[in-house]
């Protein structure tokens, strides 16, 4: 079965005159270059342990099909804010999975997208744990309806933002929730 039993996270952002070369530039920043990424859905696996990413990366080798939850997000637009977020809620009863969100987009800080990606989290994980909230309500808000309720017990986020570059080059940023079976 390939289900994860650790999970760590990362970020990184890099430049370049080639969108591709771009990309890996953030990867080699987030130190998983060296790996051959899946990217998967937004499912955390019950019972998986988060790690930092020293240990992560320590369990990990080069050429490894690794899974992962990603946000991307490109620009050759300088000056131009650009931000990619993973957010992470999971539910307090053990051997319940929890859910994992990626969002990505420009013009926001890295505490604004990582909010609004952990939002985006605890609210799937809401409702599929019968919370009852308003949608309508600011995060903060449904973020105490959440706790209250003692279904979600953690909600966290991972951001990386960038201003685009001058001279013609690319921006990218990643933000990732890496998986080791």
């Amino acid at each position: 079965m390939l289900v994860p039993r650790y999970m760590f996270f990362t970020k990184g952002v890099g430049y370049h005159s080639e969108k591709l070369a771009s990309f890996e530039e953030a990867l080699r920043e987030a130190q998983i270059a060296h790996l051959n990424i899946v990217e998967v859905s937004s499912i955390f696996p019950p019972d998986c342990k988060i790690v930092d990413k020293e240990r992560g990366l320590s369990l990990l080798q080069a050429g490894e099909i690794t899974f992962c939850v990603l946000a991307r997000e490109q620009i050759r637009e300088p000056g131009r804010r650009v931000v990619a977020s993973i957010g992470l809620a999971i539910p307090a009863e053990s051997g319940r999975y929890g859910y994992l969100s990626e969002h990505h987009g420009f013009g926001q800080t890295e505490l604004e997208a990582g909010e609004y990606a952990e939002d985006l989290a605890a609210s799937m994980l809401a409702t599929t744990l019968g919370i009852e909230f308003d949608p309508t309500k600011d995060y903060d808000e449904r973020r105490e309806v959440y706790k209250m309720s003692g279904k979600i017990v953690e909600s966290e986020h991972m951001s990386q933002a960038a201003l685009g570059a001058e001279n013609n080059i690319w921006t990218t940023v990643v933000a990732a929730a890496v998986f080791i079976l």
